[in-house]
């Protein structure tokens, strides 16, 4: 019996198993490593992380997010953060267990170093074995803003708040300010088990501070949502400022209930002119409009603005889904009262504080909204450049001629409307009163533009609780617009 032969078969077929097993290694140690180390799966990137030096979160001159030497084997670095509660929206936060949110995990890879474009400028130091140090990603984010924003909101509730601030011509975020807050510097990895605790209780706590209001929360928009109804029904009619709408009263198809006005009088009586019902918000006049558009118009008009969509603020960084829905809770095609309520932004119509900014940019920018974004530019140790933002359009959300006359309504319900109290503090905009069903509970929003000659921003501002908009939110978006216009 020749015994070369089967030796030679089991000889070949091991050396293929060699092969085979080395080709499969050089693939998961070359081109899949990355995406391995960066698995959502792959605890070890977060117990690893830190013992890097990662990258800082910059805003204008002032360092948000920092990592200096801890003195210790493991973690060698920890994390620093800056005025955590007022900056947390922007930076996000890493925690002892993993946990990570905000620019902290868009940007996680650039930070920590790992990222190509770092690693392949210094494929050297990664060959010797030295560490690529993390590059540094700066922000949008006005700082002495961002803090006038988070004082004015604590201010004023002790519910949730939120404010956005947006340059009009290119989408840049200058404030993106939340509250109820937290601090990242309290759940950081070299925090351990009490960081982890903290991490818990923030996770269960009332108003849940570890979600970003400004980005992340839908509230009911109120009467601010009118300029968008007002947008929808200029365009589908060919309506301009001065046309006569009706503003007597409206009986809602369902229950026979009238839909009341905010006041009676003035506008609010039988006819007006659009400019007149929007600057005095007179219910019954976008109400109707509601009703006679039907649900199917007002949601694909309300799309042009960005509704019905997660807006991609930043990589892994996306707004909650602002929403004009079609059916009701109960499966049936939306209509009756709760399409008439939506007109005014009640029943079931929820935006984002980010979503109302859109709007407001859409009036101030002759119908263009730019895509929003957060960080400006991205800069490895060395000051070479890695990333910088490029303007884009988002959307042509209505005509320059609509865009014109409702920034000329949001200027006359500042003049003669109802928020003349902010007549003197260089901003235009829209007031909204919503009703939340708590008790006497509403979400009181300020929507809209500054300076009024030449504008530059857009901005949203909504705080809950009792009272009205104009006071309550329309002084604290005159407070943080003074500060981001200095």
């Amino acid at each position: 019996m020749d015994l070369d032969k089967p030796l030679r078969r089991v000889s070949i077929f091991a050396l293929l198993l060699i092969l085979a097993l080395m080709i499969n290694v050089n693939y998961i140690q070359g081109s899949e490593a990355e995406n391995l180390r960066n698995d959502k799966l792959n605890s070890r990137q977060y117990a690893d992380v830190f013992n890097r030096d990662r990258g800082s979160i910059i805003a204008g001159s002032e360092t948000l997010a920092s990592s200096k030497e801890s003195g210790k084997s493991n973690p060698k670095y920890q994390r620093d953060y800056k005025e955590g509660l007022i900056f947390s929206p922007v930076t996000g936060f890493f925690s002892s267990n993993g946990g990570q949110s905000g620019l902290e995990v868009a940007y996680s890879s650039l930070l920590d170093g790992q990222d190509k474009r770092l690693t392949a400028k210094r494929w050297f130091d990664s060959f010797i074995g030295k560490p690529t140090k993390g590059a540094n990603v700066v922000t949008t984010i006005d700082p002495r803003a961002q803090r006038a924003a988070y004082n004015a909101l604590k201010g004023t509730t002790d519910r949730r708040a939120a404010a956005v601030v947006m340059d009009i011509k290119t989408g840049a975020l200058k404030v993106v300010a939340s509250y109820p807050s937290f601090d990242p510097e309290r759940i950081a990895p070299q925090t351990g088990e009490k960081g982890s605790k903290e991490l818990q209780r923030l996770d269960k706590a009332d108003f849940k501070p570890l979600v970003n209001k400004a980005l992340n929360e839908t509230f009911p928009p109120g009467s601010s949502f009118k300029t968008v109804v007002a947008a929808i029904e200029m365009t589908e009619k060919g309506l301009n400022l001065n046309s006569t709408v009706r503003t007597d009263p409206l009986i809602l198809p369902e229950t026979g209930r009238r839909l009341p006005n905010s006041h009676e009088g003035g506008a609010c009586k039988q006819t007006a002119p659009l400019i007149s019902a929007f600057a005095e918000s007179c219910n019954t006049t976008f109400g109707r409009m509601a009703l006679d558009m039907k649900a199917a118009t007002l949601n694909s008009g309300a799309a042009k603005f960005g509704f019905g969509k997660k807006i991609p603020v930043e990589p892994d960084l996306l707004s909650a889904e602002s929403d004009v829905p079609t059916k009701e809770p109960t499966g049936q095609p939306l209509g009756g009262d709760n399409l008439g309520r939506s007109g005014i932004g009640q029943a079931n119509v929820r935006a984002t504080p980010l979503q109302m900014a859109m709007v407001a940019a859409a009036v101030a920018n002759k119908g263009k909204i730019m895509k929003p974004y957060l960080v400006d530019k991205v800069r490895a140790d060395d000051q070479s450049e890695l990333y910088s933002a490029n303007p884009q359009e988002f959307a042509q959300a209505m005509s320059s001629g609509v865009a014109d006359d409702l920034k000329q309504m949001m200027l006359a319900v500042v003049t003669t409307g109802t928020a003349t109290n902010l007549q003197g503090r260089n901003i235009a905009g829209k007031t909204g009163t919503a009703e939340t069903g708590i008790g006497s509970l509403n979400s009181r929003w300020f929507v809209g533009y500054s300076p009024v000659e030449s504008p530059r921003y857009a901005f949203a501002v909504v705080t809950e609780g009792p009272g009205s908009a104009a006071t309550n939110a329309g002084n604290l978006a005159a407070t943080i617009m003074s500060a981001v216009r200095r």
